[in-house]
C-alpha cells in the first residue's frame, strides 16, 4: 500500500484466494503433410502451424482431394490371375494406383469422422508442383537441405498441440518413413507435452506377408517396425495396427476420371465385352438392336475423355455434342455392371486407411467425454468396415506384450461390437511408469498445467509465503482432478501429496541460487487391461 500522507480513509483489498491452474487441453493434435493449397486470404500458409476447428475449415484454408489416378491394364500371363484386381468376362485386369500418394486429406476426413476437434496443419507443399514433385522426407522433418527447420521442427514454437501425425509418410520408402517416426519420437521427448501416434508401414498386409521382402530377405512388418523404431523416448509414441477399410470416399466421388488417359480404351473394350457389343457397327443396322447401337455410341466415346478433354469441357459446357464427363459416368453405372465392379474396386483401394489419423480422433473424442486419464481403448471407430488384417487372440500376444516392450496397438474386429481399438500401451511397454497411453497423456497435462499456472511465481520471493502460495494452488488442481478421476485413492492424501520448503525439497544453497523446488507426487489411474474372473463350482446346499 501507498504510504499515507494525506488525512482519510483508505480502503486495502487483500487477496483471499491462490491463483487457480487452469486445466490445458489434452486433444489438439498436429498434422504434417501436403495440401492441394495453403492460403490464408492471400497469405501464404506454406510451413506454417495454423489452427482449425473442422474440415470445413481445413477446405476453405488447404484445399480438396489429390487427384487419385489409377491405370488398368490387363493382367499378363506372367502376372497370373494371382495378380488380378478384378476379372470381368474371364479376363483378368489389375487396377494400380499411379503417381504421387498423398495420405493427408483422407486423413484428415477420418479424424473428424472420429470425433476430431481443434487441430494443426503444417503444410510443407502442393501436390505435384515443380518444385516438389513427390513427397520429400526431409521437408516433413525438418532434415531437407535446401529448406532447413520445415515440417516438424515449426511445431517446437508452439505450445498448443498434444499429438503429432504425418499421414504422408508412409507414402516414402519404409527406411525414410521410420527415419520420420524416429524424429517425431525426438520432438516429442524435447518438448515433453505431445506423443506422436504411428502406423505400421504397409500395415494393409498380415505381418509376414510372403510378399514383403527386402534385399530379397522376408520381413516380418512387427519387427521391422521395432527394429527401425530405435530406443529413444518410446514413452511417448503408440502405434497401431493393421490398417482399415473404411468407407471415407464415397461411390459418388469416383468415375472414370480416376482412371489414366491411356486406360480409357482398356475400360472401352472390358465394357463392350462385357455387352458383347462390337466395337464398329456392323455393315447390315438390322443386325443388332438399338440397345447394342446405344451402347456403342456411348461407350466408344470413352476414350476421347482425357484429362485435358474434360477440363475443357468442363470450362466451355457447349464446345460438342458430347455429353458432360458427370452424365456420361451416369450413363455407364446404370449401363454396365463391371464398370460399377470397376469402380467399386477404385473405392475399396482408396477406403484402405492406416489408422492413425482415427485414433487421434478418438483419443479426442474419449477425452471430451470421459477425460484424459481414460484409456482410448475398447471403442469403436466410426467410418470403418473392417480391419485390413484378422487378428486372433493368440496373434495379439506379441503385439500387446513383446519381449523388448515395443507394443503396437491392435484394431480388431468383434461380432456384435464392431471395429474396436483393442490396445492401450505406449511403445515403452516395459516401463511402469509409462506403459500405458492414458498414463503418459495425464502425466503431460498434469505437468503443463502446473507449469503454466507457476510460471506467475517466477521473481517472487523465494520464501515460505510463496511456498505456501504455491502448494495450496496445486493441491487445489490435484483435489479437483481426484473428484474427476484423473488421480486414484479412496481419499485425497492418498491421490497426491505436494511438498516445497527448506529442509524437505531445498538446501540453502538452493535458496541463495534462486531455486524453488516443488515435488509432485500423484497416483494416476491405469486402465485394468487384464480382468480375471474366477468360477468354482461349490457342494450343493439344499
Amino acid at each position: 500500500m501507498a504510504q499515507m500522507k494525506t488525512p482519510g480513509v483508505y480502503i486495502l483489498e487483500k487477496d483471499a484466494f491462490p491463483n487457480s491452474v487452469v486445466e490445458v487441453a489434452t486433444a489438439v493434435p498436429a498434422f504434417i503433410g501436403y495440401t492441394a493449397k495453403a492460403d490464408n486470404g492471400g497469405k501464404s500458409l506454406l510451413n506454417k502451424p495454423f489452427r482449425i476447428s473442422s474440415f470445413s475449415e481445413y477446405l476453405q484454408y488447404f484445399g480438396g482431394a489429390p487427384d487419385y489416378k489409377f491405370q488398368l491394364a490387363k493382367a499378363t500371363a506372367e502376372e497370373g490371375s494371382d495378380a488380378a484386381d478384378i476379372t470381368i468376362a474371364g479376363t483378368d485386369y489389375t487396377l494400380q494406383r499411379q503417381g504421387t500418394v498423398y495420405r493427408l486429406f483422407d486423413a484428415m476426413k477420418f479424424f473428424f469422422q472420429n470425433g476430431g476437434g481443434p487441430c494443426y496443419i503444417v503444410s510443407v507443399g502442393t501436390y505435384g508442383n515443380d518444385a516438389n514433385p513427390a513427397i520429400n522426407k526431409g521437408l516433413l522433418d525438418g532434415t531437407d537441405d535446401k529448406n532447413p527447420g520445415w515440417g516438424l521442427p515449426t511445431l517446437e514454437k508452439e505450445m498448443e498441440p498434444t499429438m503429432v501425425v504425418i499421414p504422408d509418410a508412409l507414402s516414402l520408402d519404409r527406411d525414410n518413413c521410420y527415419s520420420v517416426y524416429t524424429a517425431v519420437l525426438a520432438h516429442c521427448g524435447k518438448m515433453m507435452n505431445r506423443i506422436g501416434v504411428f502406423d505400421v508401414y504397409n500395415g494393409f498386409k498380415d505381418r509376414r506377408d510372403p510378399s514383403e521382402t527386402k534385399d530379397d530377405a522376408p520381413v516380418d512388418l512387427i519387427t521391422e517396425f521395432r527394429s527401425a523404431i530405435g530406443t529413444n523416448f518410446l514413452s511417448y509414441g503408440a502405434a497401431y495396427y493393421p490398417w482399415i477399410n473404411t468407407s471415407i470416399v464415397q461411390d459418388t466421388e469416383i468415375s472414370f476420371q480416376n482412371l489414366t488417359d491411356d486406360s480409357l480404351t482398356v475400360l472401352q473394350d472390358l465394357i463392350l465385352a462385357e455387352q458383347k457389343v462390337s466395337a464398329t457397327a456392323p455393315e447390315d443396322p438390322k443386325a443388332e438392336t438399338t440397345r447394342e447401337s446405344n451402347i456403342r455410341a456411348y461407350v466408344t466415346k470413352l476414350p476421347v475423355y482425357t484429362r485435358e478433354y474434360v477440363k475443357k469441357k468442363t470450362d466451355d459446357p457447349k464446345s460438342d455434342d458430347n455429353p458432360s464427363a458427370d452424365d456420361l459416368n451416369k450413363t455407364l453405372v446404370v449401363l454396365s455392371p463391371a464398370y460399377n465392379a470397376l469402380l467399386k474396386e477404385v473405392q475399396a483401394k482408396l477406403n484402405l486407411m492406416p489408422p492413425a489419423s482415427a485414433m487421434a480422433g478418438i483419443y479426442t473424442m474419449v477425452d471430451n467425454t470421459r477425460g484424459v486419464w481414460k484409456a482410448p481403448a475398447n471403442v469403436s471407430l466410426s467410418s470403418t468396415v473392417s480391419p485390413a488384417v484378422n487378428i486372433t487372440f493368440e496373434d495379439q500376444e506379441d503385439l500387446n506384450v513383446p519381449l523388448n516392450g515395443k507394443a503396437v496397438n491392435a484394431i480388431r474386429s468383434f461380432v456384435g461390437l464392431g471395429n474396436m481399438v483393442w490396445g492401450a500401451r505406449t511403445l515403452d511397454g516395459n516401463s511402469n511408469d509409462w506403459r500405458y497411453i492414458n498414463v503418459r497423456r495425464t502425466m503431460i497435462m498434469l505437468e503443463q498445467s502446473v507449469k503454466a499456472a507457476a510460471q506467475a511465481y517466477v521473481f517472487e520471493p523465494n520464501d515460505a509465503n510463496t511456498w505456501t502460495t504455491v502448494k495450496s494452488m496445486i493441491e487445489n488442481f490435484l483435489y479437483q482432478q481426484w473428484k474427476k478421476g484423473a488421480l486414484v485413492g479412496s481419499k485425497s492424501t492418498d491421490a497426491y501429496a505436494v511438498l516445497v520448503g527448506l529442509g524437505n525439497t531445498m538446501t540453502g544453497e538452493d535458496i541463495l541460487n534462486g531455486i524453488m523446488r516443488i515435488t509432485v507426487l500423484v497416483a494416476v489411474s491405469r486402465p485394468a487391461e487384464f480382468i480375471e474372473i474366477t468360477f468354482q463350482q461349490q457342494m450343493q446346499k439344499s
